[in-house]
């Protein structure tokens, strides 16, 4: 439990020095904020995804899942990671990556990675949260497909709806960090 406490502090010390700017910024949401978190400044780094794929598998423990993955572009950089670190572990986790939209040719997937069936239970991860919308667009192509999304995990919340745009939906969501830890 010592080596995840300084894990987390680690990933909490990265996300500060490397991924939090000061500044006005037009975030995804189309919202206006006087900061940014660039988390695949982290996440796209070895250290990043290690800690990243470390602590999200630690906060998903316990549970009883078929897969971990989340939208593309927040999502797969720890996807990745999170496989070999879940087999290095001795417990080998499928991954998968939600795309924005449908390929146009091949098999038209949406999702990709191993296969995923109805019924199955899923967790999705994806970087920083504000509103909530990567989090429900993705639950909009998994719900069709009868897959059930026991919960959500980012990296970091801004604490501006996600947690409840998603509770509205039934899947509770756990940030690993809270913007109150980086932004004063």
């Amino acid at each position: 439990m010592i080596e995840l406490h300084k894990e987390r502090q680690d990933l909490l010390d990265l996300l500060t020095k490397d991924a939090y700017a000061k500044g006005k910024v037009i975030l995804s949401s189309g919202k206006e904020s006087d900061y940014y978190v660039d988390a695949r400044r982290v996440t796209l780094t070895a250290r990043g995804a290690y800690l990243c794929a470390r602590l999200i598998l630690d906060a998903v423990r316990g549970e009883s899942y078929d897969a971990i993955g989340g939208p593309t572009l927040g999502a797969d950089p720890m996807v990745g990671a999170i496989g070999v670190v879940s087999l290095q572990a001795g417990n080998p986790v499928n991954t998968f990556i939600i795309r924005k939209a449908p390929k146009t040719h091949g098999k038209q997937q949406q999702v990709e990675g191993p296969e995923l069936r109805k019924g199955g239970r899923v967790i999705l991860i994806d970087d920083v949260a504000t509103t909530g919308k990567a989090f429900l667009e993705s639950l909009d192509v998994l719900t069709p497909m009868g897959i059930h999304v026991l919960k959500a995990v980012c990296v970091l919340d801004r604490n501006e709806g996600a947690k409840q745009a998603l509770a509205q939906k039934g899947v509770p969501l756990v940030a690993l960090f809270n913007i109150s830890e980086i932004h004063p």
